[in-house]
């Protein structure tokens, strides 16, 4: 389990239901010899905190997640049932196999023949746009998983709510799923708490969506293992130019705004990093404990060096009015790959040293490729469970994996802080052995 969530106060984990689940489910009857004799029942729990111990108020029940998975009785009539899919955000790998999965669920165990996809994200709900829906069946998604990128399309930006329930009711969409991260999750949110609001009988049902693997209460979101196994290319890659030139830096930015998990996992996963940099650590430029002092140190040893850096490392670099905001309000980042490698060139300029420096920023080459065989797995499985859920009237809530369980999460509990490196767990200080890289800090 994450370190950074042992110890928390534990909120509310009641999942919200659209009413009480009536209809029999047509597992029972489609699939009666299949091994689903052991549906998960509403009683069924997974501890958030393994390690958890009453204290002393001896607490009875201690903190747990409803377990995700296919239930006796559902809430919705297959046959009367309209369901949306929506991917916000930007790409990532697995977006079409979730979709897939998605439909596949849907269509052939539960009957459900209307489902409609919509286009470029919650744009495709407000009319001006003029964005047409996609009616999406087998024939449809058949082949989508071997692609990358997504077919439905994608957008940022805030849309009015007011504007996206409106379409809901108008369209009459019993069930919606919404695909993507952090700010998506905030839109499913206040969606959600605006049906409820109207009185609504429309469920919301999340999956979430990262490459940077932020999301609170979500041990690890799909598209990761792909991004980090791209990472390791362009990691090899870098250590092949550095390692052939005199003096040769191989410098490559990674995904990661607020958490640097690729950064971390690829610099593990390929042992040929000599500095990682990440959001949650501050590093020093200059000075003798600095990243310039100890890259000469490193070069005048070894005759090169590989840095792997986060893309939202060393902001501190930055002024506001550098940075702006993005379509979605969020503050932008500098572009710290750019920063490194002008800054470096010309610190060893500036002493005579000749040096050979190579930047290579995968990025958009890494979000938009096909998944791995893991995280086609992966979604596979987020897929079928949100099924499962929004089948049975579940709402509010987003699909997660959390001690190798799948499980339901209320969506405020996923909002309410970012998932990050924890500077004193066991994965950075794999990093530290792995790169022998200090503090990169002068002393105070």
């Amino acid at each position: 389990m994450p370190d950074d969530h042992l110890g928390l106060d534990w909120p509310d984990t009641t999942i919200a239901n659209l009413g009480p689940a009536k209809i029999d489910s047509p597992l029972v009857k489609s699939l009666p010899n299949a091994g689903f004799d052991r549906y998960s029942e509403e009683h069924c729990r997974v501890l958030i905190n393994p390690y958890y111990q009453p204290g002393s108020e001896m607490q009875t029940d201690p903190p747990s997640f409803e377990r995700a998975g296919p239930r006796r009785k559902i809430y919705f009539d297959p046959a009367k049932l309209k369901v949306a899919i929506v991917c916000c955000g930007g790409m990532c790998p697995g977006l079409n196999n979730l979709v897939r999965a998605i439909v596949l669920q849907l269509h052939y165990l539960y009957g459900v023949h209307n489902i409609v996809g919509v286009r470029y994200g919650l744009q495709g709900f407000i009319p001006d746009y003029g964005h047409e829906l996609v009616e999406l069946g087998p024939e449809v998604v058949m082949n989508v998983h071997g692609r990358g990128g997504s077919f439905l399309g994608m957008s940022r930006g805030p849309q009015p709510v007011e504007d996206v329930v409106d379409a809901l009711e108008r369209l009459n969409i019993g069930l919606l799923f919404t695909i993507g991260g952090d700010g998506t999750l905030h839109a499913a949110k206040v969606i959600a708490d605006e049906i409820t609001r109207r009185g609504l009988k429309t469920a919301v049902v999340a999956v979430p969506k990262t490459i940077d693997n932020d999301i609170s209460f979500v041990e690890v979101s799909f598209g990761f293992q792909t991004a980090v196994e791209a990472a390791t290319e362009a990691i090899l890659s870098a250590h092949n130019e550095a390692n052939g030139a005199p003096n040769g830096i191989g410098l490559v930015k990674l995904m990661g705004r607020n958490s640097g998990f690729v950064a971390a996992h690829a610099t593990l996963a390929l042992t040929d990093v000599n500095f990682c940099l990440i959001p949650e650590l501050d590093f020093d430029m200059e000075g003798p404990g600095g990243l310039l002092q100890m890259l000469q140190e490193r070069l005048e040893a070894r005759g090169h060096a590989v840095i792997v850096v986060a893309e939202g490392a060393g902001q501190k670099f930055f002024t506001d009015q550098e940075r702006g905001t993005d379509a979605s309000g969020n503050p932008k980042l500098g572009d710290i790959g750019t920063y490194l490698k002008e800054t470096i060139n010309r610190y060893f300029s500036e002493k005579g040293i000749t040096t050979n420096l190579k930047y290579i920023d995968p990025s958009y080459m890494i979000r938009s490729r096909a998944a791995n065989s893991n995280d086609r797995i992966y979604t596979g499985f987020l897929g079928h469970h949100a099924v499962h859920a929004g089948m049975c009237g579940k709402t509010d809530m987003l699909v997660s994996l959390w001690n190798n369980r799948y499980v339901h999460v209320p969506i405020s509990m996923a909002i309410t802080r970012r998932r990050t490196v924890d500077p004193h767990g066991g994965l950075w200080r794999a990093v530290q052995e792995a790169t022998g890289q200090g503090s990169l800090r002068n002393p105070a």
